[in-house]
């Protein structure tokens, strides 16, 4: 008896370990090249200030702050950090919020119920962290802008307590802010970040809130020929391709047929690359490796829009940010 409890626990361990080196240790392999590209880091300045923001076709990022994640395996969907993805020339950054941990003020970063850390080990990220990031870079770099997308992911705060710390945390550094509820040019953007807000105005705030930018979750599967959808935002149009529940083949056609959308002056056609599949959770790194050299090869003539994707690399930023030139 003692023989077999002894293999039992040696095959439980050997489990265990096998966990560990699947959803903590290989994830730490999955990285991108980040060899820089010059010119990355203002490729903005190259741009007319009259362009509205929707007209420019702007790199992104998916769950920004996953570089360093709990359960990398089905979190990390990152491999620069934000200031890296700035410098890449990356200007979309799409920021999921949870409550503050105790003895915090400031919201943490999330990608669903894990939390993103500030390094490995680290602790917690926290949004006042990833602001001083921005505010950094748009101070070496003017000419640019970052846009801000804020959702909360979870947890019981309310979206008002949210706002109201966030108007905190801007009204220390509010130069650096252009606040609006319409689509602005880059000659107003410039130097500043602009808050695009995936939630109702609880708050009450109004311009401050920022601009209006949200849609359903788009995870249904019944149909998996659906592309971009029509989201009215009241004072312009989105239009948002967010199939995360596609395989890859799938996926792509959703991108593709989604990059054909035709807007009207001042709509924003946001399209997104990254998914974690069919399965109930899924492994980002693989799909963007497969949808990303896709991604390399298509024609800079077939870009449009704001262009999201998973596991960014400063040469796929340059291929989006000079289909402009």
């Amino acid at each position: 008896m003692k023989k077999i409890i002894g293999h039992v626990l040696a095959f439980a361990l050997a489990l265990l370990i096998l966990f560990a080196l699947g959803f903590f240790l290989l994830p730490l392999a999955e990285t991108v090249n980040k060899t820089p590209v010059p010119g990355s880091a203002d490729w903005m300045k190259r741009l007319p200030d009259d362009f509205l923001l929707s007209d420019i076709l702007i790199p992104g990022t998916h769950d920004s702050a996953t570089q360093y994640v709990q359960l990398a395996w089905f979190s990390k969907c990152q491999d620069l950090s934000i200031s890296e993805q700035l410098n890449a020339g990356c200007r979309y950054l799409d920021i999921r919020l949870g409550d503050a941990e105790k003895g915090s003020p400031y919201p943490r970063l999330t990608h669903g119920f894990t939390n993103c850390k500030s390094s490995l080990p680290g602790g917690t990220l926290t949004l006042d962290t990833v602001l001083d990031d921005c505010y950094a870079f748009l101070k070496q770099h003017p000419a640019e802008t970052v846009l801000f997308a804020v959702k909360h992911e979870h947890g019981d705060s309310s979206v008002a307590a949210i706002q109201r710390v966030m108007q905190d945390l801007i009204s220390k550094q509010e130069q650096s802010w252009l606040l609006t509820d319409t689509i602005p040019t880059l000659g107003e953007a410039r130097g500043k970040l602009v808050l695009l807000r995936r939630w109702e105005d609880e708050a009450g705030l109004g311009k401050a809130a920022g601009i209006p930018f949200r849609w359903p979750d788009q995870k249904d599967r019944e149909d998996t020929s659906l592309a971009a959808a029509r989201e009215p935002q009241g004072g312009y149009t989105l239009w948002v391709q967010d199939r995360f529940k596609y395989d890859t083949d799938e996926k792509w056609a959703a991108f593709t047929e989604g990059l054909k959308t035709e807007r009207e002056a001042g709509d924003v056609l946001l399209s997104f690359l990254s998914t974690n599949g069919s399965g109930a959770y899924g492994h980002p790194w693989k799909y963007a490796r497969a949808l990303n050299e896709k991604l390399e090869a298509l024609r800079r003539s077939d870009l449009n829009g704001w262009i999201i994707v998973d596991f960014a690399t400063p040469k796929l930023a340059q291929k989006i940010y000079e289909a402009n030139f």
